[in-house]
């Protein structure tokens, strides 16, 4: 009896013990970019040009509808002299006095509390981060209506005797109601950033102090503060700059000139207001935003440079 013959092998055969052959499909070096360049066109389009275009007009005399020659420092000399700069840069740096403090602090109390598993608590930490998520120019014809000298709060300040109260027409409680606007927007946001830090704190801190004797105020200040430092000088950090940089809050309620007088305008306003309109002064409005960036640049630094003097 015939065995069967063997068939020969084919020339896909792989000979026993060979190791898999794979196929590596070489990556062109412009791949990567291939996949960033959308985001770098939005980046280089919104946020590079404007930039550039901005430090290059700061040095020119260009209108809106006229193209600037080079001037050199003559925009900034005069801003030396500019009464209305000075007024908005006091106005501004004012403003950040008064809102980074309590938006470093109340935020974080109230973290504290929200943090609490009681009964009906998620229904305040959604009351308390809705003006978050709220319109800023609803927000502020909000509390257009209710400061407004026949507005709900002035109607109960009456009915009490107290009497109506100019909070949009006095140059300093608009100021100040425009400060409380800002903090009040911001507390469900930075309440929220505290929260994440609050839940990296180990509970065995608490325990230990409240073994050692230490009361509710005492643990707060030696083992929540210290904790939470970190996160404190980042609040500190983005409330400073965004409370220097204000805009929406001011102009909803001083309106488009800044109050009486123009007192209560700020910085950014001006810019807007300088460098808008068939005759805005382009190249001016640009001196002033460079200013406000090199300001805004500086308070970065010296937070930073205050974290890593209490780290040392």
């Amino acid at each position: 009896m015939k065995t069967p013959a063997t068939s020969p092998a084919t020339p896909s055969a792989k000979p026993p013990g060979a190791r898999p052959v794979s196929r590596v499909r070489r990556q062109l070096p412009t791949s990567p970019w291939l996949f960033a360049a959308p985001g770098l066109l939005v980046v280089g389009i919104f946020i590079l040009y404007p930039f550039v275009s901005t430090l290059v007009n700061a040095f020119t005399d260009r209108r809106t509808l006229i193209p600037g020659t080079f001037v050199g420092l003559d925009n900034f000399r005069e801003l030396l002299h500019d009464d209305m700069f000075w007024t908005g840069l006091r106005n501004s740096v004012l403003y950040m006095v008064g809102v980074v403090p309590a938006l470093v602090l109340l935020p974080l109390l109230l973290a504290l509390l929200v943090q609490k598993n009681i009964p009906g608590i998620t229904f305040f930490r959604s009351a308390f981060y809705t003006p978050v998520v709220a319109s800023i120019v609803v927000v502020g014809l909000i509390w257009v209506w209710l400061l407004d000298e026949r507005g709900l709060v002035n109607a109960v300040l009456e009915a009490v005797g107290i009497g109506r109260v100019g909070f949009l027409s006095d140059q300093w409680l608009l100021l100040l109601s425009a400060m409380a606007v800002t903090v009040w927007k911001g507390l469900g946001y930075y309440m929220i950033i505290y929260l994440a830090a609050l839940a990296n704190v180990p509970r065995e801190l608490h325990e230990a102090a409240a073994v050692d004797g230490a009361g509710a105020v005492r643990r707060f200040f030696t083992v929540t503060v210290p904790a939470v430092r970190s996160t404190m000088v980042l609040v500190a950090a983005l409330s400073s700059v965004a409370a220097f940089k204000v805009f929406s809050e001011v102009y909803l309620m001083a309106g488009p000139n800044g109050g009486p007088a123009g007192e209560d305008t700020t910085l950014v306003m001006l810019v807007q207001r300088t460098g808008t309109g068939l005759t805005g002064r382009v190249g001016y409005a640009s001196a002033i935003s460079v200013v406000v960036f090199v300001i805004t640049v500086a308070l970065m630094l010296l937070v930073l440079r205050a974290d890593r003097k209490e780290d040392a």
